[in-house]
């Protein structure tokens, strides 16, 4: 059989696919040989601009803190020796001298045996005075004189001279980032400016032909570019100076343009997208032309992350990052921070790190190290995470996590039950107020409301009606959203329940079939007669749910057996549905009312279900809950039930 030739264009493109995986180590290995050691860039700043800096040197104390003895009360400065053995009941005249000695007055004359001198607060020590006695404890004897009731020791309420900061100690270490206690410090010993690290300037560019900048209208297959404003703000967390370039096309000539200015006027630059080594992807071509020694590594056996790129040219790092957020972010905080704040001269990050228990399986690749990132919440006996699920590619994945856990790159799985560690995202733990487990629905943001108003935490995590029932079940909530059928009883939710668990009524909703407003095939039909409709046109593709979603038992008792074009398409939400089917990639689905409404959908209706939630009875009284219950049944709840188009029960 005669082999066809491939052209020269496709063979190098094949060969442009493949990455050479490093593990994360050796590629930060590699990072870090190419990049350090370097010259820590410094610059002097005032006092009052120092704030945030991180110190290039140490300071030493020029003075002593305080310069002075003083006293640390209003009273009189004494001679110990001669009131040895006052009392209550033996009090000790001492003649005054005709001085008071203020903050900021020097004292001229000397306490003599027998004699006292009056001293305010911070006031210089006289000679001849080793210790002050406090007003409280003294009685006036005439105009000229003082009656003392209370012994004094040597160095009673004084402050020596240098017994705060002493002349030559070693004020603050070079790396040490500037506070306002740093800043107090500083202006005690006289120092009006310091040496710190300079920021780093760090050009930010987003790549590729979709992005669109916040503000504009998104035409079709258009998102917003988030990595260019996520980045920015990171930099700029971590001691960086970032200077947003924009977004730049897939064309190679203008970007490589846009990253020659950049790294001309910037210390570093950071692209998102472009790492894939897909046809659109120039990013990586551009860099071996840059400078010396190019890309240092190209793939990282990381998940998320895996295309990130890192390369130096002429001693200046570029990092291209994935174009999903979550991988753009999860590598840049792991794999780039590091790096940064050591450009910046700032300590490394320390991360804290908790045991939480795992309650669901979490299949993973072999041969890549995954990081998965999860959310906390309080169970039985101890932490919860649950992962998150959303993937790398969305945006919330990232910003409402509390931490990530870490699978090794030859597990394929971390079982349900696990006990991991999971390292944060902050200092501490935000354990929530409350903890909403199940299946979502956007009526339940207006209930919340309320409690958010009122100070309280509300995490919400969905996973679906029979998720929910589990983890309520197994104690990792506080309720748990559910809208089931009982086919037998042909009631909603209340047979799932178990011991444990009560009812508490939510409100009811329209469940019915989504369709594209003027498709003949739809228009005018019952939900029953519309679904055989669509069953009678192969053409006619739909738009599934989830498995243990309430809607899923719905569509499956329409469809009867039925597994039409489309049935695997199985996203976890009801915007997800009607998104499908207004952009022509469904043509018929199952989603709420509220949701076919706002984007414009037409809508058969199918059933009023019953969206309640199953309450865990242990955790009843808890302060969050009754919040909670106290928010469903107010007159403002309901009325924003209400027009939202829910019914409330």
């Amino acid at each position: 059989m005669p082999m066809i030739p491939r052209s020269p264009e496709r063979s190098a493109l094949e060969q442009e696919q493949f990455l050479k995986i490093l593990s994360r180590e050796e590629a930060l290995a590699r990072f870090d040989a190419a990049l350090f050691p370097r010259a820590l860039p410094t610059e002097m700043r005032m006092l009052a601009d120092s704030l945030g800096a991180a110190l290039a040197e140490d300071v030493t104390a020029p003075i002593d803190v305080p310069p002075f003895d003083r006293s640390n009360v209003d009273g009189f400065a004494v001679r110990s020796a001669d009131v040895v053995a006052a009392g209550e009941g033996k009090p000790v005249r001492l003649v005054l001298n005709g001085e008071t000695i203020h903050c900021g007055t020097a004292p001229t004359l000397q306490v003599a045996a027998g004699s006292a001198t009056a001293i305010a607060t911070g006031g210089p020590l006289p000679r001849g005075a080793d210790a002050v006695v406090m007003v409280e404890h003294t009685q006036p004897a005439g105009t000229d004189a003082i009656e003392i009731r209370r012994a004094a020791s040597p160095g009673q309420f004084v402050s020596y001279a240098g017994s705060d900061i002493a002349r030559g100690e070693a004020l603050l270490r070079a790396g040490t980032i500037i506070g306002s206690r740093e800043i107090g410090m500083l202006a005690a010993c006289g120092i009006p400016e310091v040496t710190v690290a300079r920021r780093p300037r760090v050009a930010v560019i987003s790549t590729g032909d979709e992005l669109v900048q916040p503000g504009r209208p998104l035409a079709p297959a258009e998102i917003y570019d988030t990595n260019g404003a996520i980045v920015t703000a990171a930099i700029d967390e971590n001691g960086g100076e970032a200077v947003f370039l924009g977004a730049i096309p897939d064309d190679e000539a203008k970007l490589e343009a846009a990253m020659r200015r950049a790294l001309a006027d910037a210390d570093m630059l950071v692209l998102s997208g472009g790492t894939s080594k897909g046809a659109g992807d120039v990013s990586h071509r551009i860099i071996g032309r840059l400078g010396a020694p190019g890309i240092i590594a190209h793939g990282v056996a990381l998940k998320p992350g895996k295309p990130l790129c890192l390369a130096v040219c002429d001693g200046k790092p570029v990092v291209i990052l994935p174009g999903f957020p979550t991988s753009a972010m999860f590598t840049f905080h792991d794999m780039i921070v590091p790096m940064l704040r050591r450009m910046a001269g700032l300590p490394p990050r320390s991360d804290a790190k908790v045991n939480a228990t795992v309650p669901v399986r979490i299949a993973s690749e072999l041969g890549r190290t995954e990081f998965v990132m999860v959310s906390l919440v309080e169970g039985k006996d101890g932490l919860i995470a649950y992962p998150s699920g959303k993937g790398s590619g969305a945006i919330t994945s990232f910003a409402q996590a509390d931490g990530f856990l870490r699978i090794d790159a030859l597990a394929d799985q971390m079982p349900a039950g696990t006990e991991a560690e999971v390292t944060l995202f902050t200092p501490h733990v935000r354990v929530p107020d409350l903890v909403i487990v199940g299946s979502h629905c956007t009526g339940l943001d207006l209930v919340t409301a309320q409690l958010a108003h009122a100070g309280l935490t509300v995490r919400s995590i969905a996973v679906g009606s029979l998720g929910g029932l589990a983890a309520a079940k197994r104690g990792e909530c506080d309720l748990a959203p559910i809208h089931l059928f009982d086919d037998q009883s042909e009631t909603y939710n209340t047979p799932y329940l178990v011991e444990g668990l009560e009812l508490v009524p939510g409100w009811r909703r329209m469940q019915g079939i989504v369709f594209r407003k003027g498709d003949k095939r739809f228009e005018g039909l019952g939900a029953k007669d519309a679904v055989a409709a669509a069953l009678a046109d192969p053409a006619c593709i739909m738009v599934n749910r989830n498995q243990g979603a309430g809607t899923r038992i719905l569509i499956d008792r329409l469809l009867g057996g039925a597994r039409p074009e489309g049935n695997w398409n199985q996203p976890r939400s009801h915007n997800a549905v009607a998104a499908a089917v207004a952009q022509h990639r469904a043509d018929w689905g199952m989603t709420i009312a509220p949701v076919a409404h706002a984007v414009g959908l037409g809508f058969i209706p199918f059933a009023e279900e019953h969206y309640d939630f199953a309450l865990v009875t242990a955790r009843k009284g808890r302060p969050a809950v009754q919040a909670f219950l106290d928010a469903l049944g107010s007159h403002e709840a309901r009325a924003a039930l209400e027009q939202a188009g829910f019914r409330p029960a």
